[in-house]
Order: structure tokens, then sequence, then C-alpha cells
């Protein structure tokens, strides 16, 4: 109990010392202030640059591959002013090989992708046609707005069924009853069954699946109607393009195989595709690379923030050192009197700790309001963690002790009579 209310009377006859010179106390903080609040405005700023990304890879699926296909370099750099048919990309017995070829597969789904205009009476869109199964919205799970997904009995039938993404049907369902409409898409009469919400993966470094212009039908339907050869007309040149499939994502059974059946896969396709027509993509290895480029952005921007907070200790300690060279009569009296130099250096830590900490809650409530403000102004999204409010608090207080000390230390060490003829 005696501690208690000797520690607590050399706090108040700190805090007294630090009032008698408000000024120069104010402005010894503010090194603190700027640099706690810097520290969590630069990691508020990178958390916030980065969680988009990676909650768009996590969506994308960890235990699912996405194989795209690509047209190859030395045909996408070539010129010419004649016709020709350019074949490459995925095939219908690559997803067969696929399904059957890994066992810790457990599903496929193939995708072929058709740009074809929309049209309901006066309303027209172009839509990215996705001829897909039913498995699709297992694997990409976006919300269900209205009705519902493709079916086995679509894929069956061949039924003109469509699921449209909810941008779309805005655009072309706008006024009308959404379900049961027959929306022309190319040549052909589709059946609006169901209505779901779609994302864009843009920032990823991979691109999502879903677009918002997507307008969904059974595979065989795709095929039937669409077929597999496309015609592009450019300036002074027509193009013709035969792809079977344009991609085949891959659910594999546990999160540990991801990466090695993603390396069989790769294996299989360079065993069949003479010339590198597809791309692989395992947002498993792009969410772990996002983590890491996460984590050394976060020390990077921490550590040139952390400046600030040194340049604010330094601040501290040599005020300190003015204040232990001003009252070192006090210092000797003190010591005259019967005060040890543990209670010395107490009182001097006590004072540092005192400026330093408020300096800290001052620098939260500045790191508070910088990344608001940034949200605010500009749109960019930001998040404070309370690990950095923790841990910039932390420092400044570890700040404090460690730049009080020497001051502290060396006001302990004066001899009494020197002290006392101190002027």
């Amino acid at each position: 109990m005696l501690l208690n209310i000797r520690h607590l009377r050399e706090i108040k006859s700190g805090v007294k010392n630090l009032l008698q010179h408000k000024l120069r106390s104010s402005l010894t903080m503010l090194g603190m202030v700027f640099g706690v609040g810097s520290v969590i405005a630069m990691l508020a700023v990178g958390e916030g640059a980065s969680l988009e990304a990676l909650n768009q890879i996590k969506r994308l699926g960890s235990n699912n591959i996405i194989i795209s296909s690509q047209k190859p370099l030395e045909e996408e750099t070539q010129q010419t002013t004649r016709s020709f048919m350019s074949i490459y990309g995925l095939l219908y017995d690559d997803e067969v090989r696929l399904a059957s070829g890994f066992r810790h597969i457990l599903r496929t789904v193939p995708v072929k992708i058709v740009r074809q205009s929309g049209r309901l009476g006066e309303r027209a869109i172009d839509l990215r046609v996705v001829g897909t199964v039913p498995d699709w919205f297992r694997l990409v799970q976006r919300p269900l707005i209205a009705g519902r997904t493709l079916s086995e009995r679509d894929m069956l039938q061949a039924t003109n069924a469509v699921v449209l993404t909810e941008y779309g049907a805005r655009r072309l369902l706008a006024t009308r009853n959404s379900l049961g409409q027959h929306v022309k898409i190319g040549g052909e009469y589709f059946e609006v069954v169901g209505i779901v919400q779609s994302e864009s993966g843009q920032g990823t470094g991979l691109q999502a699946p879903d677009q918002q212009i997507d307008a969904y039908i059974p595979l065989k339907v795709a095929r039937e109607r669409f077929g597999d050869v496309t015609t592009r007309i450019t300036s002074g040149s027509r193009t013709r393009e035969l792809v079977e499939l344009h991609q085949i994502i891959v659910e594999v059974d546990a999160t540990a195989f991801v990466e090695s059946t993603a390396a069989g896969i790769e294996a299989m396709l360079v065993h069949f595709h003479k010339k590198n027509d597809y791309q692989i993509a395992v947002p498993l290895a792009l969410l772990r690379q996002a983590e890491a480029t996460k984590r050394t952005f976060n020390i990077v921007l921490g550590s040139i923030a952390g400046i600030s907070l040194l340049v604010g200790g330094i601040g501290i300690m040599n005020i300190m050192l003015a204040s232990v060279t001003e009252r070192t009569r006090e210092i000797g009296i003190r010591r005259a009197i019967g005060a040890k130099r543990r209670q010395i250096i107490l009182q001097f830590l006590i004072e540092t700790m005192v400026l330093s900490t408020t300096g800290g809650i001052f620098g939260i409530l500045i790191g508070l309001f910088i990344p608001w403000l940034i949200t605010l102004v500009v749109g960019m999204p930001t998040v404070v963690t309370s690990l950095s409010l923790i841990l910039s608090l932390g420092i400044s207080m570890m700040i404090g002790i460690i730049f009080g000390l020497y001051p502290a230390v060396r006001a302990a060490g004066l001899d009494p009579i020197v002290a006392l003829r101190h002027e």
C-alpha cells in the first residue's frame, strides 16, 4: 500500500513538473503524436490496399485450379491480310482426361465462352455467353437473387434456359417481370430461369471466371447453337478461331493436394499440347503470394513510419537532458535529504513515460482520423487493426523508457555536493 502511495506521489510530481513547462512538453510530445499516428495510418493504408485483392482471390476458391485457353504469342503477333484459321486452346478431351486421370480431383467444370448480342424488345446489351454445367455454380459461388441455376435436366434435354447476372437483368429486363422472359441471344430465344450476382476480379492478378455481362446456358446448347468456330473481322483481315473450351475449372478434394495436382495437370497438358495455348492459375498460390507481399509491404511501411517514432524518442531524450541540467540543484537537495538513486531514476522515467504515453494516445486519435479522411476524400479503402493500435502505443511507451533511461541515470549519478553548488 505504501509503495502504491509513493508511486502515485511520484507520478503527481512528474506531471506537475511537466505542466510547469506546458509549451515545451507539448512540442516534445508532437514527435510521438505524429510518429504513432503515421505508423497507424500507413499500416491502415497498406492493409486496405491488399484487403480487396485478398478477398477476391479467396472467393475464387482455395481448392480450385483455373485453366484458361490463350492464343499463342506467335499467332497473336502475326499480321496478315488474308483469311486463315487459328486453332488453339483447351480440348473437350482435356476435360475428360482431367476428370478421370487424377484421383484428387473432385469435379471439373468445362466452360465455352461466346460473345453475342442479347435483346429483349427495344433493349439490347452485349453479353458474354457462358456455356457450362450445373457444377459451375458450386465452384463459382455467387448469391442467387431470383429463380434457379442451371439443372441436370437442362443439360440432358438441351433446353434454351439462361441464367443472367443482376447487371444484365437490370439492363434487359427493366420494368418487366424477370423470370420467364424470353431473351434473344444471337439468333435464338432463351428463357430466363434465374438471376445471380456477379463479381469482378480486377486487381487480383487473376481474372475471375465470371463477369457482369455473363449469361449462363447449358454447355451442350452452346456447342449446338454457336459451334466452336468464331470469326473476327478487323481492318484489312478476317480471322477465324477454333477453340473448343475456353476454361476448365478444377476442384481438388483437399487444399494440401492443390499445388501438386496443378503440377500434374501442367505435365499432362504439355504432353498433349504442342504449343503454349493454355494458362494455369492457382488461387491458393496467388493467395499465399499476396499475403507474403502484404506482410512485406506492412513491414516497409511500418519501418518508414517508425523512423518518426525514433525522432520523437530523440526529442524526448534531448528535452530530458536539458531538464536534468536545469534541475541539478533540485536533485542535489533531494539526494541530501535522503532520496535514493532509484527514486531519482523513477521520477525522471515517470516524466518520460507521461510524455510518450500521452503522445501515443493523441497519436492513436490522429492515426484513426487520417485513414478515415483518406477513405472519405479519395475513396481508397483503409483498415485500422487493433494490433496496429496496441503495437504503436506499446512502441511509444517503450521508446519513453529507452530514451528516458539515460537522462534518468545521469540525474541519479550526480554528486549531491556538486549538485547543491550548481547555479
